[in-house]
């Protein structure tokens, strides 16, 4: 008997796994795939030399994350790098809008409204464990004071009105930029935490890419689980947890959906399972590129992530775009994100070839090939774009959730990021890692904290079912001491 056993590969599945492993458990991994890592793949799609990222590319969480930091990634080979700006946003009618890592230089940039930002960004900065703590923690614990009285005077602001008290179209939209990362109706209270918490880490830690791709991120995982005796198995797709090896621990990096398949659940548990609900899916677009993007405004060369979106690109139009979007509704220019991780790792230009990474936000099981879309949103932003790409592939929602079963209809959240899901996810429960199922748990985007690449809802299962043995095999620390 084995003492335990993690399905998925992605992020949290690793992070499960490691810190049973570090434990001193004996674990085994199943992912379907014939890869692991879930959504930190990293594949050559047109040219053996020139990599691209198959879903997540861009890693705000990852330095800011307790569990990450634990890794001590650079240490075994991993190089999280940075592009002069963390991100940007492009309008069609005005220079863009850039978020430098530098604070100061942000607020030049943004005239009138840089004491503004400087005013909502610098006390999140100064006090940026205590949000972070805060804002990857199980939810079920009391916050640290100082997070509660930061996030509790700007909350509010952001929740109501599309870029809070700023008032210039560049601030508006650069934050609003932000928010649509929560995958979900603009303004909300989830979303606007989603901006508070980016948008200072923006100035800290920053919005890295991997070296050579998020591929290396799940390797430098893998590697560790093995070097502490685990043991991972690719290509072994699991129908049903009866067919498991047997064990003491089961941890489930999968979505609601997928446990409900895999798992004979109680009936009450699984009424409440069909009643979590999902998001946004996310349509993406990969491209092999010669050159760089020739974007309008030149500087948007400098980020390596540029928010496009509405007919023009200002904040109203986004969180209008948003809104519907999350309604079911398919909307002219929707809210897109684009990559171009050459920006801050030359090393991905190979050749003068670089990869482009871009998705738009879609209703959640939209079948449409994004491709058209969003090559002429780049062409409008950018013109000439067209004319610099190699090969190209377009991914609709529909693929991307077929591709991996936590995305279902597309929904990279694995979860709609309203704010009872997000206090909820995925069920009310006080331990929401902890299914009915003797021996259990959830560690997935579905359980809190919520999605992003951070590793803290596999670390937070793992550690409630460790505390769940008889013996309490555990390593008494807590991620990065």
């Amino acid at each position: 008997m084995t003492d335990a056993v993690v399905v998925g590969s992605g992020p949290n599945g690793l992070a499960a796994a490691l810190t049973l492993a570090r434990a001193g458990l004996r674990v085994e991994v199943f992912e379907a795939h014939e890869r692991l890592g879930g959504g930190l793949r990293t594949e050559a799609l047109f040219d053996s030399d020139v990599v691209h990222d198959i879903c997540a590319a861009v890693h705000p969480m990852a330095p800011a994350s307790p569990f990450m930091r634990s890794l001590e990634l650079d240490f075994h080979g991993v190089e999280l790098l940075h592009s002069p700006a963390a991100y940007a946003h492009a309008f069609t009618d005005r220079p863009a809008a850039l978020a430098w890592r530098d604070l100061d230089t942000t607020c030049a940039g943004l005239g009138a409204d840089g004491p503004r930002w400087r005013r909502l960004m610098l006390p999140l900065m100064e006090h940026s464990a205590d949000v972070v703590e805060f804002m990857l923690s199980t939810q079920r614990a009391l916050p640290p004071p100082r997070a509660v009285a930061l996030l509790a005077a700007r909350l509010p602001a952001q929740a109501l009105r599309a870029g809070g008290g700023l008032r210039t179209q560049e601030a508006r939209a650069l934050l609003t930029g932000v928010a649509a990362h929560g995958i979900g109706r603009l303004p909300s209270p989830a979303t606007a935490a989603v901006a508070l918490l980016l948008g200072h880490l923006a100035h800290t830690t920053g919005w890295p890419v991997a070296r050579g791709g998020s591929g290396t991120v799940a390797a430098a995982m893998a590697r560790q689980i093995e070097r502490l005796g685990g043991r991972i198995h690719t290509g072994a797709r699991v129908d049903d947890l009866r067919d498991l090896p047997a064990r003491r621990l089961t941890l489930l990096d999968v979505s609601p959906r997928e446990l409900a398949r895999i798992a004979a659940l109680p009936p009450g548990y699984l009424r409440a399972l069909s009643r979590y609900r999902y998001g946004p899916g996310a349509a993406k677009a990969d491209f092999l590129v010669e050159g760089p993007i020739p974007w309008a405004d030149p500087r948007l060369g400098r980020a390596a992530t540029v928010h496009l979106g509405g007919a023009h690109g200002t904040a109203a139009q986004l969180a209008r775009a948003e809104t519907l979007t999350a309604r079911g509704a398919r909307v002219a220019h929707p809210f897109m994100i684009v990559v171009d991780p050459a920006a801050a790792d030359p090393g991905r230009a190979v050749r003068g070839r670089r990869p482009v990474w871009a998705y738009a936000h879609v209703p959640n099981g939209d079948t449409t090939d994004p491709l058209p879309m969003i090559r002429t949103a780049l062409e409008r932003h950018a013109p000439g774009f067209t004319d610099t790409v190699l090969a190209e592939r377009g991914v609709s929602a529909a693929r991307l959730g077929a591709y991996n079963a936590n995305y279902v209809g597309g929904d990279i959240g694995s979860g709609a990021m309203t704010l009872w899901q997000t206090l909820a996810r995925p069920v009310p429960r006080w331990n929401p890692y902890r299914t009915p199922l003797p021996g259990t748990w959830l560690c997935s985007s579905a359980t809190p904290p919520g999605p992003s690449v951070h590793g803290m809802c596999g670390y937070h299962a793992a550690r409630s079912a460790l505390a769940s043995l008889p013996e309490r095999r555990r390593d008494g620390r807590a991620p990065g001491r």
